[in-house]
């Protein structure tokens, strides 16, 4: 049967909403619909999609004034007289149609100081517990499909607030890195309040409404980040204890230079090196165990020996 769909055209100048009837079968999402208006009505239309799998974060968009993503939102939620919109999510720059500029993520993500290792453990010898990797899984199923970015209305409501605010994506990976045992730095809780602007967000939960992944954002790492900073600057006792260990030398929040200086020499991301030729080296590395390489586990040593691995150069002759 055929329904009504109206999608935004247009690009960062300016655009509307377009009316479409489109035929919907059985089990379809909204991402097959787009997949269909391309093939026969709208072929210029844009969108970003990639796994179609809910795994990639590719493919967000707000249907029915709701961020979701367009391959997880099944048709049958839906009444079979409801018009469906579609428009781009609103807290970035559009593009092109469904497409919008998020590369304010990556910028705040190349600004998150790393995972530091402990000095003097070399990889193999990382050991944690169960119980402190399970801590902070959660928060590694974060797909970046940034709905949580777009739905926060400390971003989405005031542009003067991006320069000094994360917003939740990265509050998570603040606090994953926190309450990771093996993280050395320990300015993390400073560098969330001060150079993240951790007191902006009000916890509305709004960002944990939205993650397809389930994320308790508010819950499991905003809340606790936020007490760990009160106790950090706020509580009497501890304020007491750096006076007299003599740690009281953090300059207040907003201040130029505000965490340890050893933050900012923390390694950021790097791209894989890039030949003569503009093409990365393509290799295959294959391990006894599933799953791949892990420095975790009381079974596995790294690296491995020789004879456990099969290794395939990118180039036969070598």
């Amino acid at each position: 049967m055929k329904r009504r769909f109206r999608v935004w055209r247009g690009d960062a100048s300016g655009g509307d909403l377009r009316n479409f009837d489109v035929e919907v079968n059985e089990g379809e999402v909204v991402l097959d619909i787009i997949h269909r208006l391309q093939a026969t009505e709208a072929p210029d239309l844009a969108c970003r999609w990639n796994c179609k799998a809910g795994k990639c974060g590719s493919c967000s968009m707000e249907i029915n004034g709701k961020p979701r993503l367009g391959c997880m939102t099944r048709m049958s939620t839906f009444e079979e007289n409801e018009t469906i919109t579609i428009t781009p999510i609103r807290t970035f720059p559009v593009i092109r149609d469904l497409v919008t500029d998020v590369s304010f993520n990556y910028e705040k993500a190349r600004e998150t100081p790393a995972f530091a290792p402990p000095a003097g453990v070399a990889p193999g010898e990382y050991r944690m517990q169960q119980v402190d990797v399970e801590r902070s899984q959660e928060f590694r199923k974060c797909i970046e499909c940034f709905l949580c970015q777009n739905t926060c209305h400390v971003i989405r409501d005031h542009d003067e607030n991006k320069p000094a605010f994360s917003g939740p994506r990265y509050f998570i990976r603040a606090a994953e890195l926190d309450m990771h045992p093996l993280d050395s730095l320990s300015d993390r809780k400073e560098y969330a309040q001060a150079s993240q602007g951790l007191g902006y967000c009000n916890i509305t939960k709004c960002c944990t409404e939205v993650c397809p992944e389930h994320i308790k954002i508010t819950d499991n790492a905003i809340i606790p980040m936020k007490e760990r900073v009160v106790d950090r600057r706020y509580d009497p006792l501890v304020w007491l204890g750096r006076k007299i260990l003599r740690r009281d030398q953090l300059e207040r929040p907003g201040a130029p230079s505000t965490v340890n200086p050893s933050l900012s020499s923390a390694r950021l991301p790097e791209g894989a090196p890039v030949g003569p030729d503009g093409h990365m080296d393509i290799a295959e590395l294959a391990a006894p165990l599933q799953g791949g390489l892990s420095p975790f586990g009381e079974d596995i040593e790294f690296p491995l020996p020789p004879e456990q691995v099969t290794y395939h150069h990118p180039n036969p002759e070598k």
